[in-house]
Parts: structure tokens; sequence; C-alpha cells
């Protein structure tokens, strides 16, 4: 079996953090976050990006950015995570709860037009696992009906499809620098736009607000402390200058995976669409076992780390703070999540990782099917 790449070695990576910690504590410091955003900017092709202290901060000041008030509505996929609908609540705003098409993982835009109304102000894609929607689709649909595109794209960076970078396809594109992201930091986000004013509105946002866009005074209005901590842009830039590396090396795991799994019988690999470049960003199966949710539950007892096993990951309209009355369900969303198997994978995990994890999906499926 073809073996993983090697990864650069990363001895700088503590290096730019010790530099940052010398020079503290300064509470004006940014030279760290400034070059971070500079290059983030570059490599991304974006006009302009905002480093935050997290991927949930980069789409709460994005939909503030945008105009997200008290009485909007944001369209938001049911095929993602808590995080993503919470800025929205934050906001004073209604998360309206969207189905996807399990034949592609896109939005149901049928479902979406008839779930918007006069008081949408915006829409949240999200990038679940790196994989990526038609971006023709979703900016027509945004431009019909008047509605600010506000990316959720924490799982896709080095994602593109027809041409388009995720995160570069509307308003505002929001990642998130988590661990286990391929670009990591610890814990940090950033925004990319090409709009000088949304970025002027999100770093005032991010900052108290005590750098204000042009036309308004410091402090005028209510914001938040989400700022990025100047050793963990210096970390985040580190691993910015080894991201192609990175990138490689989740792509060449996700193959090593899906080639080691390709004889196993009720799993079958879910392929990116024929016009998109998929970062690989977490190795997906669609699942044709009895019982496909609780035969994701069970290999997380073995070890075997997985969203829906793992994670619990459920539609998010049928989160306790979310469910009512009023939320029509999202069964495409239900129906995916249920029937997928996405293995999560860090850089950490080598070949010898990777050839446990395949034994004992084998093992385990060959015993669920007995």
């Amino acid at each position: 079996m073809t073996g993983l790449p090697a990864l650069p070695p990363a001895p700088d990576l503590g290096e730019g953090m010790l530099a940052a910690l010398a020079g503290m504590p300064d509470p004006a410091a940014a030279e760290f976050t400034s070059g971070l955003e500079h290059d983030l900017a570059d490599v991304f092709s974006s006009r302009h990006a905002v480093a935050v202290s997290s991927g949930t901060t980069a789409l709460h000041a994005a939909l503030f950015a945008v105009g997200v008030g008290p009485g909007d509505e944001v369209l938001v996929p049911s095929l993602t995570v808590v995080m993503t609908a919470a800025p929205v609540v934050l906001l004073g705003a209604k998360p309206v709860f969207i189905d996807s098409d399990p034949s592609t993982l896109d939005l149901d835009f049928a479902d979406a037009a008839a779930k918007i109304s006069a008081r949408t102000r915006a829409i949240v894609p999200v990038h679940l696992w790196g994989r990526m929607g038609d971006p023709a689709s979703l900016l027509a649909f945004a431009t019909e009906h008047g509605i600010a595109i506000v990316e959720d794209a924490a799982q896709a960076a080095g994602t593109s499809r027809a041409g388009a970078t995720a995160g570069t396809v509307g308003a505002a594109g929001c990642f998130s620098l988590k661990d286990g992201k391929i670009l990591w930091s610890g814990e940090g986000g950033f925004v990319l736009t090409n709009d000088s004013q949304l970025a002027a509105h999100t770093r005032a946002f991010r900052g108290h607000w005590l750098t204000p866009p042009p036309g308004s005074r410091p402090q005028e209005r209510i914001a938040l402390n989400g700022r990025l901590a100047e050793p963990l842009a210096a970390l985040a830039h580190a691993n910015l200058r080894r991201f192609p590396a990175l990138l490689d090396y989740r792509r060449a795991q996700t193959a090593y995976l899906i080639r080691a799994l390709q004889s196993t019988r009720g799993l079958t690999p879910l392929q990116p669409a024929t016009d998109e470049t998929w970062n690989h960003y977490a190795p997906l199966f669609h699942i044709g076992l009895q019982n496909p949710r609780a035969f994701a539950e069970h290999l997380a007892q073995q070890g075997v780390l997985n969203s829906t096993g793992t994670f619990r990951l459920v539609p998010c309209d049928t989160r306790p703070m979310f469910a009512g009355a009023d939320q029509k369900p999202c069964p495409g969303a239900a129906q995916i999540l249920n029937r997928t198997l996405a293995l999560v994978l860090t850089e950490r995990d080598d070949e010898t990782a990777l050839d446990h994890y395949a034994t004992v999906i084998t093992r385990e499926v060959a015993a669920w099917c007995t």
C-alpha cells in the first residue's frame, strides 16, 4: 500500500510563541496577529483576513458585520454542529434550519426557498467534513432573495469547487484554528472577506469596538473580546508556512484509509463532486449495515473516533435548545448523519495508527454482519 508522505519537521512551531511571550505583557501587541492576517489573506486569495479567538467567534463577528440582529432570521443547515447556530441566537436572531440533499450533501435549496421570509437576513452554508456545495447554486439563491452569504468553512481550509475557494464565495468566510483542524493553533479562527467595510466591522467587533470602522466612534457599540492571543497567532503563522504539506498529508491519510477499506463489505467511500477539489478533512463512508448509527457508536467504543459515534452529531434542529413546534424536520440531514461514517484524523495519525483503524473497522464490520 502506498505510504504517507513525510511531514516537514516543525522545530520552529514554538519559536514564534516564545518570541511572542518575550514581549509580554503588552496589551497593545499585535505584531504576530498582523503578520498572520497578512499571510492568510495571501494564501487564501482574499483582500482581508481578520484573526479571532475561535471559529465560533469568526461566525459571530461576521454575522454581526453583515447586519444580523434582533428579529432577523438566518438560514442554517440542519447538517451542522451547535456552534454554527449559537452566534445567530447570541445576536438576537433566529436560526431557521434547512435540509440537505443526501445524494450530494449540498443544501436543499427547495427547502430553503420554502423557509425564507421577509425577515431572512443571511444564509450560512456549512462545508462539513471539508465538503463544499455548488457555489453557483448558492450565489444564485442568495442573489435572488437578497441575502448575505456567511460561509462556515471551519473544516474546509484547502477545499475549492468550480474554481471557488471555500470561504471566498460570499460576503465572508469563517474558519477555525482549533486543535485537530488541518491548519491549527490549538484554538483560534479567522474571517476572510473582500469587503473593506465588513473587515473593519469585524475587527471592531472582536475588540470591544475600541478601534471603530470609519463613521463610528470608539466604544459606540456593544462588542466583545474576540481577539486571538499573540502566542497563538505565532503558532498559527508557523503552521501556515507548513499548510501545503499539512494539506497533502491529510489527503494522503484519507486516501490511505479508503484504500485499506476498499474491500470491506458495507462501507462505500463518499466521493467528491467532479468539479470539487476536496481537502479530505475526514475519510467518509456510507454505512450499508443494519443500525448504521449504532455501528458508528460501537466503533467509537473500540477507539475509532468518528463524528456520529464519538461526538454524537445529530441534526442541529433536533437539539433541545432549538427543537420547537414551528421547526419543520430535516429528514435529509438525519439520513446523512445516520448513515455516514466520518472518521476523525489528526497529523499524529501515522501509518501504524491508520493500519490499526483499518484492522478494527474491518473486524467490527465482519462481526456486525454475523
